[in-house]
């Protein structure tokens, strides 16, 4: 009894036309996200040291976690840091307008989503991208370091992004920095007695985050990890970034 499948393949498609408008608009769809990916590059490769901050785009002005938010961009952006967000409304915003009134560079990696119109108007460099995928290798590749406030299931998006790409070795190690233990504490209680106590992950992987609630031991703590190394990503670190 035979096992072979008929798999289908465009070239198969009997009708020409509709064949050559299949590959036009894969074709187009293709350089698309090529040229995401080379804006980036062109936009963001001289901007580190840079740290990449996200949490929630629902907490408005005036809130305690968006003016936190803003202190903490700024003493980044004073210290030498340019900023990286989403450069949509909440989070985003105050990490930009912290960063915008400092000394380094805000930069905004925005997404069209039908729901944002328009970026926040703290950013020094802007890019705009339509597919998230292309937008999160941009957040990873160019950060020195993530710190993640709170946020929604974006959030945790990212957060699991860097620690995967962290854990798995395709990613370099960098501070990963959760502000809030209030918020948090019930997220890593339940990574280690769920996660960590049916061995999903190692013991280890929990040592990858930090947990702060002041600004400026957020700074403190990037400055420890890089004061024997340097910014500078090694050789081994460039070759992972090219595997991202």
């Amino acid at each position: 009894m035979s096992t072979s499948k008929n798999v289908s393949q465009l070239r198969a498609i009997p009708n020409p036309e509709r064949s050559t408008s299949i590959k036009a608009r894969e074709s187009w769809h293709i350089l698309g996200i090529i040229s995401e990916f080379v804006e980036a590059a062109e936009k963001l490769s001289d901007v580190r040291p840079a740290v990449s901050i996200f949490g929630s785009a629902r907490i408005q002005a005036g809130e305690p976690w968006y003016e936190t938010t803003v202190d903490l961009s700024r003493r980044l952006s004073d210290a030498g840091f340019s900023v990286l967000s989403g450069g949509g409304p909440g989070i985003m915003e105050a990490a930009n307008k912290g960063a915008f009134a400092g000394k380094s560079t805000s930069i905004g990696l925005n997404i069209q989503l039908p729901f944002e119109t328009s970026g926040n108007p703290y950013q020094d460099v802007s890019l705009t991208f339509r597919h998230f995928f292309a937008r999160k290798v941009a957040f990873a590749k160019y950060a020195t370091a993530f710190v993640g406030m709170p946020g929604g299931f974006g959030t945790l998006d990212e957060l699991c992004e860097v620690l995967t790409l962290i854990q798995t070795r395709m990613g370099r190690r960098i501070p990963v920095i959760l502000m809030g233990r209030a918020f948090w504490q019930g997220l890593l209680d339940w990574i280690a007695e769920q996660q960590v106590g049916n061995r999903l992950v190692s013991p280890e992987d929990l040592d990858l985050i930090q947990v702060f609630d002041d600004p400026a031991e957020v700074v403190e703590a990037i400055f420890d990890f890089y004061q024997t190394r340097g910014f500078t990503p090694t050789d081994t670190e460039r070759e992972q970034l090219l595997h991202l």
